[in-house]
């Protein structure tokens, strides 16, 4: 199966309420360096829910129709995922890529430290 074939089918599977970004579908395509082949056939695709993958800092990527980018806010705030300073909280709502109770590599490396978003979100 293809590349392209591949990043389709696992968009596909993503579920509603959830983001996954280019690098993890790269990964989880076998190609973990490819996120911008990732951006090359999501600008083609059709019939896949598209606005639900997002770049790594969980922000909706630049376009050169600015409705495309308000139209995928849009949809990611009606299937319920939030927002917190114009990026999406990918703690919350990154997908796993359907491994259930464990960490994949291409959810990203565990990071320690300050995070601002958990305490926003710990205090609201």
């Amino acid at each position: 199966m293809s590349f392209d074939r591949v990043v389709l089918a696992l968009v596909a599977k993503i579920p509603r309420g959830q983001v996954a970004t280019y690098g993890q579908l790269a990964a989880l395509a076998g190609k973990p360096r490819s996120a911008r082949a990732v951006g090359r056939v999501m600008r083609t695709a059709d019939g896949v829910p598209w606005h639900r993958v997002v770049n790594a800092q969980g922000g909706i990527s630049r376009r050169s129709r600015m409705t495309g980018m308000v139209t995928q806010r849009i949809r990611l705030e009606q299937e319920g995922v939030v927002f917190r300073r114009g990026r999406v909280v990918l703690r919350r709502f990154r997908w796993n890529g359907g491994v259930t109770g464990r960490r994949t590599a291409a959810s990203g490396p565990r990071r320690r430290g300050f995070d601002p978003d958990a305490l926003a979100e710990s205090h609201s």
